[in-house]
């Protein structure tokens, strides 16, 4: 089946017919993946309908989703100076909308991610805002291990079982470089952790039994494991196997385990996982995932090699290292397209007028927005305070904050008590974003913008604050929100949906 993201309100001016008439209109959106070792893109057609009835205020939903389009998965072209080679990146995406009988112009909208390794070089952002503006208006975004890892989750169907099933999910993501683990409950993403773990940390030629490459995490892994191998050594698959063990192991153990030592800890890109709920299954995703679900051949160096790379030994040996834990595997819907199968799905809307803005700030585009409040505002000032501080340490490293804006579900009336505790728990959660100098942003669906802005900007006047309402955000939207309007009374606002796959198996 498909997930049905909510679309606010007025998508554009060319889906107005479908509001007053009922009538579907068809979006296309694109999303474009490039990883640590691959480039790859999806173009799907998004129905999106109003699906209120005749007297009430209309609401635009994306009612279908149909893939309409896979890439072939290249390799992500790597220049000599380890920068990414932009104009090949640009010619592999031209070729692709060659193929799929498509021109940039017919985009409607989408989402370039810059993942894993690739992510760390130094002209990532440039590219992704470059094939932005080259393909259409996309949620842009170089999604470090922490975003990569909710991202995969959603896309691989891990947020999806984790809420029908009533499970806690853990969702592994093993590319080339990196492995992101993101932990899931009722659908929300309550965890996340990125490990320097990969099938391209080494690349082998499998023909002359040799070693290519070792990367700087990878040496620390033989390091670890007494193995004293270079670049130019020859390789046999035992060692290959001890190797990906060990690997395999590092990841388990980053799962098991908050408190890490040795390799675990070196490997270790992002804080640890907090592990407060047990785990009940485990999904793979990513470009090792196909091999930790197959029996695939690798006896050989020739074929654990067969990509350049000791990917599918990885694969192998996580499968068996799970297993000997006792922890179930279960198949995702996506495995290497778990990321790139979302497309941001763009709606524009026009906020409540009972709100609080700073100009001064305006316009942001591309702001992520976290919901920490699953079950409902807690009551308590220390408890919105801290599922606020760990939703925004899901996203981002203290030393590499952004934007983020607080999303606030639900209808329920809030006394002057409440939002007077939900003002002092929100500064305070978000009280590093506040101290690096980035606006208090919050969306809310309840009435209540105006209060809470004004209690905001009472309990710190210095703080920036941007609070509006009446308006419906997801865990893993995109917000854009422009400078006020009708006299300062609402703000246009762009809320960017990633849209994922979720069949059933």
């Amino acid at each position: 089946m498909s997930d049905k993201p909510k679309i606010a309100s007025l998508y554009s001016a060319h889906l107005s017919g479908a509001e007053e008439s009922g009538v579907a209109e068809v979006v296309t959106s694109v999303g474009i993946d490039i990883g640590t070792t691959t480039t790859q893109c999806v173009i799907s057609r998004l129905t999106v309908k109003n699906t209120a009835p005749g007297t009430l205020v209309p609401r635009m939903e994306i009612t279908d989703k149909e893939v309409v389009y896979r890439s072939e998965i290249h390799f992500t072209p790597i220049t000599q100076g380890n920068l990414v080679d932009t104009e090949k990146v640009f010619r592999l995406i031209e070729q692709e909308f060659a193929l799929a009988g498509m021109s940039p112009s017919e985009i409607d909208t989408g989402a370039v991610i810059i993942t894993g390794e690739t992510a760390k070089k130094e002209n990532a952002r440039s590219i992704s805002g470059e094939l932005a503006g080259y393909a259409g208006d996309f949620v842009v975004a170089t999604a470090g291990g922490k975003l990569e890892s909710v991202i995969a989750g959603r896309g691989s169907g891990a947020s999806d079982y984790s809420r029908t099933h009533f499970k806690t999910v853990a969702n592994i993501d093993i590319g080339g470089g990196t492995a992101n683990i993101g932990i899931f409950k009722s659908g929300k993403a309550i965890g996340s952790c990125c490990i320097n773990v990969g099938g391209r940390l080494m690349r082998v030629n499998g023909a002359e039994k040799q070693i290519q490459q070792i990367t700087e995490p990878m040496a620390r892994v033989l390091d670890d494991l007494g193995l004293s191998l270079r670049e130019g050594d020859s390789v046999d698959p035992m060692t290959l196997e001890v190797i990906c063990r060990r690997m395999a192991e590092v990841v388990l153990n980053s799962l098991k385990s908050s408190q890490l030592t040795g390799l675990e800890q070196t490997l270790m890109m992002t804080e640890p996982l907090r592990l407060d709920e047990e785990v009940s299954c485990v999904m793979i995703s990513g470009g090792v995932a196909d091999h930790a679900y197959t029996t695939s051949p690798c006896d050989t160096v020739e074929e654990i090699a067969r990509y350049g790379d000791i990917g599918p030994m990885l694969g192998h040996q996580v499968r068996q290292v799970f297993q000997r834990a006792g922890l179930t595997l279960i198949r995702p819907t996506e495995t290497i397209r778990a990321t790139v199968i979302g497309a941001g799905a763009q709606t524009v809307d026009v906020s409540g007028s009972t709100i609080v803005v700073d100009d001064t700030c305006l316009p942001l585009k591309n702001v992520p927005v976290v919901i920490p409040f699953g079950d409902g505002i807690p009551e308590d000032e220390e408890a919105v305070a801290a599922a606020v501080r760990q939703s925004v340490k899901n996203l981002y490293e203290e030393d590499s904050l952004e934007h983020v804006a607080v999303g606030i579900k639900g209808s329920e009336y809030l006394s002057y008590k409440r939002v007077q505790t939900l003002a002092r728990g929100i500064l305070e959660g978000l009280g590093l974003v506040v101290r690096a100098g980035l606006p208090v942003i919050v969306v809310m669906e309840q009435d209540s913008g105006k209060v809470l802005g004004q209690s905001l900007r009472v309990l710190n006047p210095t703080a920036q604050v941007i609070c509006v309402d009446q308006l419906e955000v997801g865990e893993g939207d995109y917000i854009d929100i422009g400078r006020s309007m009708a006299g300062g009374t609402v703000v246009p606002v762009v809320i960017k949906t990633l849209v994922f796959e979720t069949r059933q198996m």
